[in-house]
Formats: C-alpha cells, structure tokens, sequence
C-alpha cells in the first residue's frame, strides 16, 4: 500500500512556553514596572524603546489597512457586498458606542467617585491643560468630516491618517471592482505584496517585547504607582466598569453569536498584552488584522471593520469620557442636572469619534467635550492629568477588545465566517497539525500558513 505523504498533516511539536510573544510581553512589563519603580530616571530614560516601537507599527499600518481592504473588496466583485459590510458595522458601532457612554454616566451618578473633594475651581492650575484643550478647540465636525478626504492620493500614507488611507482604499477597492477583468493584474500585484507586508509585521512582533519594556519603565518612573493613590477611587471605578462592560456587555454579545468572549480574550492574549504595555491600541492594530483573518473572518470584513473601528467604535474611551466628566464635576461641586448631563453625552457621542487608540487621545477628547458643555470646568482636568495615563491602559484594552467582537459579529451578520476554522482558533488549536486546505474562502497569504509567531 502506498501512502501519499504529501497528502498528510505537517506535524510541528510544541514551542516552549518562553518563546511564546505573550510570556515575553509579560516578563517584559514586569520588568519594566520593577526598573521603572526602583530606578525612576533610568526608568524615564527607557522611552524611547516604547516610543519607537510604536513608530515601528505605525510606519506598517497604512500598508496593511490599504492592502487589506484593497484585496478583500476587490475579492467580492460586487458593491452590494461593500455596502452590507458599511452598513452593518456603522449601526453596530453607534449602538454600543452609545451604549458605552450611558455605561460611564450611570456609573458615575452611582458611585459619585468624585463626591466629597470640594475642589475650587479656582485653585486649579489651568496651564497644565492648556495644550490638550488648544488641540480640542481645534478639533470640530466640520474639521474632523474634512480631515478624512486626504490633500493628495498618497498624502494618506505620508500622514499615516488611518481615515485617510481608509477612504483612499475603498475608493480604489471600489474601482478595481468596476473595471472587472482588466483590475485583475493589478490585484495579484497587490496580493503579492500582502504576502511580504504581513511577514514585515511578524518580524516588527517580534520587537513588542522591547517596546512593551521601554513604555512601562517609562511610565512607572514617570508618574509613579503611588500618583494614584488619591484618586484610587475614580481608576478603580474605571478599571471595574470596563471589566463589566467587557465581560457582561460584550461577554452577552459573543453568547448570542455562539462563542465565547474569554475565549477571544485568550486568543488575542499577546496582543492585549502589548495594548498594556504601551498603552496603544494602535501598536496592535496589523496583528489584530492578521489574526482575526486567520480565525476565519474574511478579509473584506476584517479590512472595513477594523481599521473604521479605531476611530468610531471606541468603547473604552466612552466610558471614560462620562465617568471622567461626572467626576469632574462633582469634585467641584458642579451641579448638573438631566438635561445637562444628556448634552453631555450627546457632545461626547461626536467628539469621540475619530479619536484614533492613541495615547492621550481619550484626554484630548474629553478636553473638547467639556469646551463645549461650559458647566464642568475645563480646568478641573488638571486634577486627573496625573492619573489618566494610568486609565490610558484600560481604555485601549477595552477599545481593542470591542473592535475584536465587533469584527467577528459582523463577519457572522455577513455570513463571513469560516465556523469550523473560528472554533480551531477558539480552542487554541488553529494550524496545529493541519494546513489550511489551497483556495479556501479566506486563505491568507502563503507566508502566513503554519506560522505561528504571530498567533500566539
């Protein structure tokens, strides 16, 4: 009898737990936490290990989103199908962006974290808000609509602008998708070029440690654990509102579509860990592509999905701009009544979005928010400036996590999911002891086969 051996699996054994991205992310925080705590200067010092791993991501996140979204739509040869996608994700995110906001302002009229501080506006240092709130009053809708048309078709990956080269990408998906056959050389070009960036974004992973080590060090020798002591109650009541949305809210959505949110977590555990360390969504933007691809979401839906996510499905910084606001206001004994307070989150529903997962952002919107609803103090900012880079963390995690369950909900809305590939992947088997059979639905480029860095 002869046996076919190309026919059978490729057996790979087991790594060593050390070599997994995850163990290495979180040794890496660890110890940027103990030099960051011991030795604060050396710790400042370290910066520039988180700030240019970042830098790293950022200079492959235009590529990836162009590519992505370019070969996913040019693969459905239809527009009907961009505009499903479009519309389903848009209605998902307004719903629980919304949703999000009235988590943080029920919250915070509970547990009144700022209650009891009789804080004096007056007594506070105005000056160490003055740059956020300079950007915020530069920020409007009008400004925010504009900025997404870039100034030139290649301007979008010069800037980096993800709304940009978000908009630029449909445009020329769409228009591959008019002209049919005559785009088709065209699109192998640029699914051969998908091959080699997703193997750039493997390589530049492999870094997360480095970049996860620099920014904790940075940010414990900065600020300090003790800096949040003080206002312990308004980050704990954060972190535990965010942990229920995550678990409760979304936990509930990942039930009704027949998975489970502990499982994702697990799954994209490297992933949030490095969101931790460098307190950055955006630092694992290409890797939550790839990974939600390899989990059997389609790529036409990943490629929408989540790149749009970033800037409009952004529930973490919901909760904190409500919870934070109300905060505010009662620390400065700022009465605010129910009108007051649904102005509040109506502001907050447009100055969110666009408010892309990087550092700082969740302040600057804020910031704008506030200008515009005068009764809360823009200068009682100051009294959480010390802390919000701590909340920074939990902001990007919760945002990173909602735009997960946002892409594998609407990958299922739209039919787009490879169940049988989506349940591997959940129980922490994917591409272990068997190739993705040629020409499946949502094969990823051949260098990503059996390639397990960047899945772990």
């Amino acid at each position: 009898m002869q046996i076919d051996t190309q026919a059978q699996p490729a057996i790979h054994a087991p790594r060593p737990f050390y070599r997994h991205l995850y163990f290495q992310v979180i040794c890496a925080i660890v110890a940027g936490a103990l030099i960051g705590h011991f030795y604060p200067e050396t710790g400042e010092a370290l910066k520039p290990l988180g700030d240019g791993f970042i830098k790293l991501v950022k200079m492959i996140i235009a590529p990836v989103i162009f590519l992505t979204i370019v070969t996913g739509l040019a693969g459905m040869g239809t527009l009907k199908g961009v505009g499903s996608v479009v519309g389903k994700s848009f209605g998902y995110f307004l719903f629980f962006s919304t949703f999000a906001l009235i988590v943080g302002l029920i919250v915070a009229n509970v547990v009144r974290p700022g209650a009891g501080m009789n804080i004096d506006p007056a007594t506070l240092d105005a000056s160490k808000v003055s740059d956020y709130a300079a950007k915020a009053h530069e920020s409007s809708l009008t400004g925010f609509v504009m900025d997404i048309i870039p100034t030139t078709l290649t301007s979008a990956f010069v800037d980096g602008n993800i709304l940009q080269v978000l908009f630029v990408a449909i445009l020329f998906g769409i228009g591959l998708i008019m002209v049919g056959d005559k785009g088709k050389p065209v699109l192998h070009v640029f699914e051969a070029a998908s091959h080699a960036i997703f193997r750039v974004v493997d390589i530049l992973m492999k870094a997360a440690p480095i970049g996860a080590f620099g920014a904790f060090a940075f940010t414990i020798g900065k600020y300090g654990i003790a800096s949040i002591v003080n206002l312990a109650t308004l980050v704990g009541t954060f972190y535990l509102t965010s942990a229920l949305f995550i678990i409760v809210v979304l936990g509930t959505v990942c039930a009704m579509q027949g998975f489970s949110i502990f499982r994702l977590i697990s799954y994209l555990k490297a992933e949030i860990l490095l969101v931790l360390g460098t307190s950055s969504s955006e630092s694992a933007l290409p890797s939550l592509m790839e990974k939600m691809e390899k989990a059997g979401c389609k790529r036409s839906v990943v490629g929408l999905v989540v790149p749009t996510g970033y800037s409009f499905n952004l529930d973490g910084t919901n909760i904190y701009m409500t919870l934070a606001a109300l905060f505010i206001a009662q620390a400065t004994n700022t009465d605010l009544s129910l009108q007051q307070q649904i102005l509040l989150l109506l502001v907050a529903m447009l100055s969110s979005k666009g408010a892309a997962g990087v550092t700082g952002a969740g302040f600057i919107t804020l910031a704008a928010t506030l200008s515009v609803v005068p009764t809360v103090p823009v200068a009682g900012m100051a009294l959480i400036l010390g802390v919000d880079r701590f909340m920074s963390e939990c902001r990007s995690i919760t945002n990173f996590i909602g735009n997960a369950v946002a892409t594998v909900v609407v990958s299922r809305w739209q039919n787009a999911l490879d169940r049988d590939q989506f349940d591997r992947a959940m129980a922490g088997d994917l591409f272990e002891g068997a190739v993705r059979p040629v020409g499946h639905l949502n094969a990823a480029p051949a260098g990503l086969q059996l390639n397990e860095a960047s899945a772990d």
